[in-house]
């Protein structure tokens, strides 16, 4: 399938990934942000999601759309379904959307955006990825606090997670927006196994040679914690969510991106080791999906 991608969050977690291995196969990318940041291969274009006088612009002849939803919003659709109706109209005909697996089709902030989306295009497809292994890698809470503290503080108990490498979601966001034919579904993403944030926790003390322990919260001072940073009403839906792993709604494993990019999920010892530089991941660079594939979740 040959056109032109516009990458929504382009600079952005997955939206970083999936820009570059869209270039690596040799697809033409439009790499939007708010601050139009160069990103190698790609044509930089400005695009916030709250300043309408640049999404035309944006769009340019793109005809397939790599969708990250505006950071803690809890109603997206709100300023989404308005572009993605300009988009329609200007000839985008694929969109994939990243959502999450705990928000259903219908269901709260994206999952309104998850119900419209195949109203509005032919082909598409929703990804649900499992929280993701770099929020304790990179810039996010959970990782500030391993660093600072040398603890996860969660209100999520002793449930367990299926945690998924974002590498992993932007080799399957490759494989719906190039293949020949689109999913048209929403497909759940996780890695091999599912993981107690105690069970995360000791994977990081072993691979950064210093202790990291899981503090336990209530749910109110979770949502307190996470208030100090988002929205309220943000805050209050993140901490639910924990709520929800406590209860057991993410204690499962699917076999997902095996099935779309031809080789099994990376663990989170490996991806640890890779994003901190350490053992025989360190420095991994992005294999080549799809060239042996060509049919290739914030949440972070």
């Amino acid at each position: 399938m040959t056109g032109t991608t516009l990458v929504v969050g382009a600079t952005g977690t997955t939206g970083s990934r999936t820009a570059t291995r869209l270039v690596a196969a040799g697809h033409r990318v439009r790499a939007a942000s708010r601050s139009a940041s160069p990103t190698p291969g790609t044509e930089p274009v400005r695009f916030d999601w709250y300043d309408t006088a640049t999404h035309d612009a944006a769009l340019g002849a793109a005809d397939r759309l790599y969708l990250v939803p505006p950071v803690g919003d809890p109603d997206p659709a709100e300023v989404m379904l308005p572009f993605l109706r300009r988009a329609r109209a200007a000839g985008v005909r694929r969109a994939v959307l990243l959502s999450a697996s705990a928000i259903p089709e219908g269901g709260a902030a994206t999952g309104v955006v998850h119900a419209a989306l195949p109203g509005l295009f032919e082909e598409w497809a929703v990804l649900r990825p499992s929280w993701f292994m770099q929020n304790f890698t990179g810039g996010h809470a959970h990782a500030v606090t391993v660093r600072e503290e040398g603890a996860i503080l969660t209100a999520a108990g002793s449930g367990r997670v299926g945690f998924v490498d974002a590498d992993d979601i932007a080799a399957v966001a490759v494989r719906a927006l190039t293949a020949e034919r689109a999913p048209d579904t929403d497909l759940i993403l996780t890695g091999p196994e599912a993981l107690s944030h105690d069970d995360v926790a000791a994977v990081l003390t072993r691979a950064g040679g210093r202790p990291v322990v899981h503090r336990r919260l209530t749910r109110d001072r979770m949502r307190d914690r996470l208030a100090a940073a988002v929205p309220p009403e943000f805050a209050e839906l993140l901490a639910d969510m924990d709520l929800a792993i406590a209860g057991g709604a993410e204690d499962r494993t699917t076999d997902t991106v095996q099935r779309l990019t031809g080789r099994p999920p990376r663990g989170l010892r490996e991806v640890v080791e890779r994003e901190w530089g350490l053992g025989p991941h360190a420095a991994r660079p992005v294999e080549g999906d799809e060239r042996s594939a060509r049919f290739q979740p914030t949440r972070s």
